[in-house]
C-alpha cells in the first residue's frame, strides 16, 4: 500500500529485528483473548509459560480489569479468563500461542458479554443432529480518519457495479490487508475457506467453515481478532458496522449458512423446508439475536433493499438474495445440502446466532 501520513503510526519493519530474537529455552508467549462488554469488540493481553500448551486447557485460568473493558464496576472489578480454544500465533510465531475464553465474575457465573457458555450447553443437546455452519463475514476498511479506504476525500467513488469481486487498481482498496488476513488465519489453524471482494468499494468479505456446533463461534471470533491484528499492520481500520455508509451502499452482514446431518443427506431438502418453517415463525426472536443491539443494527441494514429482506416480514426462497432465508439453487437441484439466513449483521455474535438457529430448528425451544 502507498505510504500515508498518520498521527500515532510506526514503522512496523523496525519490529523485524526484534521478532529474530531466540526466546530462551521453553518459553512461550501466549495472547489471551476475550470479548469485551459492548458484546463487539475484542480485547487480549499476553503472558509467558514456561511450557509449550498442546491444549487451551492447559492455559492458566488469568484475570484482568473488567471495569475497563465495560464488563463490572472498578469496587470489584476483577475477571476470570477461562481458556476454551488454542490456536498458532502468526504475529510471534514459533511455539507462541493465541487462546481464545471464556470471561466469569468472581462468583463464577458468566458475564453478561459471555453468550459462549449458553450456546455450548444448546450444542451439546443437539450434538447428535451434527450442526454444522459456514458465516460468511462481511466487513469495511477505513482509513484512520474512519472514512473508507480508497474513497476520495471529498466524494464519492463511482456507483456499485464494478467493485464486487472485482480486479484492478481502480476497483478494489486494500487487497494486501486480505491476503495477509488470509495467511494468518491458515498458520493459525482457522478454518478459514475462502474470501472476496464486496459490493461496496472498500467492502471485503472472508467465510470460515463449515465448523460443527461451539466450534463455529470460537473461529470466527478468532479471525476476527486476526483482521485487526493485521490491519494494524497497514495502518487501517476495520469496521464490522452493518451499514458505514447511508445512501445507496450495500450494508455489511454474516451470513450463516446452516445444515443438520439430516439435510446433508439424500432426500435432505424435506428437512430443510421443515426447518424454513420453524424459523418464520419466530423472526422477530432472531432478529433481536442477530445484532448486539437487540436489532437496532440490523434496522438501519435490513430494508428490503440492497441484497436484503425486510427487517419487518419473513421470506424465502431458491436463489434468491433478497430473501431472509436462501436455498442455494444446486441445492434445490440436489434436494439436500444447506439453508443460507442472510439477516444476522455483520458485529453479530456468532455464539448467539448459531445457538438461536439450533433451538429453533433442532430443540424447538
Amino acid at each position: 500500500m502507498a505510504e500515508r501520513t498518520i498521527p500515532g503510526a510506526t514503522d512496523k519493519s523496525v519490529l523485524h529485528k526484534f521478532e529474530s530474537l531466540e526466546l530462551p529455552s521453553g518459553l512461550t508467549q501466549v495472547e489471551y483473548i476475550w470479548i469485551d462488554g459492548t458484546d463487539e469488540g475484542v480485547r487480549s493481553k499476553c503472558r509467558t509459560l514456561d511450557f509449550v500448551p498442546k491444549k487451551a486447557a492447559d492455559c492458566p485460568i488469568w484475570n484482568y480489569d473488567g471495569s475497563s473493558t465495560y464488563q463490572s464496576e472498578g469496587s470489584n472489578s476483577d475477571l476470570y479468563l477461562y481458556p476454551v480454544a488454542l490456536f498458532k500465533d502468526p504475529f510471534r510465531r514459533g511455539n507462541n500461542k493465541l487462546v481464545l475464553c471464556d470471561v466469569y465474575k468472581y462468583n463464577k457465573l458468566p458475564v453478561e458479554s459471555n453468550k459462549r457458555k449458553s450456546c455450548a450447553e444448546v450444542m451439546e443437546k443437539a450434538k447428535d443432529d451434527h450442526p454444522w455452519f459456514g458465516i460468511e463475514q462481511e466487513y469495511s476498511l477505513l482509513d484512520y480518519d474512519g472514512y473508507p479506504l480508497g474513497w476520495p476525500k471529498n466524494g464519492y467513488p463511482g456507483p456499485q457495479g464494478p467493485y464486487y469481486c472485482g480486479v484492478g487498481t481502480n476497483k478494489v482498496y486494500g487487497r494486501d490487508v486480505v491476503e495477509a488476513h488470509y495467511r494468518a488465519c491458515l498458520y493459525a489453524g482457522v478454518n478459514i475457506s475462502g474470501c472476496n471482494a464486496e459490493v461496496m468499494p472498500s467492502q471485503w468479505e472472508f467465510q470460515v467453515g463449515p465448523c460443527e456446533g461451539i466450534s463455529m463461534g470460537d473461529e470466527l471470533w478468532v479471525a476476527r481478532y486476526l483482521l485487526h491484528r493485521v490491519a494494524e499492520e497497514f495502518n487501517v481500520v476495520v469496521t464490522f458496522d452493518p451499514k458505514v455508509m447511508t445512501g445507496n451502499w450495500n450494508g455489511a452482514g454474516a451470513h450463516c449458512n446452516y445444515s443438520t446431518e439430516a439435510m446433508r443427506k439424500d432426500g435432505g431438502l424435506e428437512a430443510i423446508e421443515k426447518a424454513i418453517e420453524k424459523l418464520s415463525k419466530k423472526q422477530m426472536e432472531h432478529i433481536r439475536a442477530y445484532d448486539p443491539n437487540g436489532g437496532k443494527d440490523n434496522m438501519r441494514r435490513l430494508l428490503g433493499s440492497h441484497e436484503t429482506s425486510s427487517i419487518d416480514s419473513f421470506s424465502a426462497g431458491v436463489a434468491n438474495r433478497g430473501a431472509s432465508i436462501r436455498i442455494p439453487r444446486h441445492v434445490a437441484e440436489d434436494k439436500k445440502g444447506y439453508l443460507e439466513d442472510r439477516r444476522p449483521s455483520s458485529n453479530c455474535d456468532p455464539y448467539s446466532v448459531t445457538e438461536i438457529i439450533v433451538r429453533t430448528t433442532v430443540l424447538d425451544e
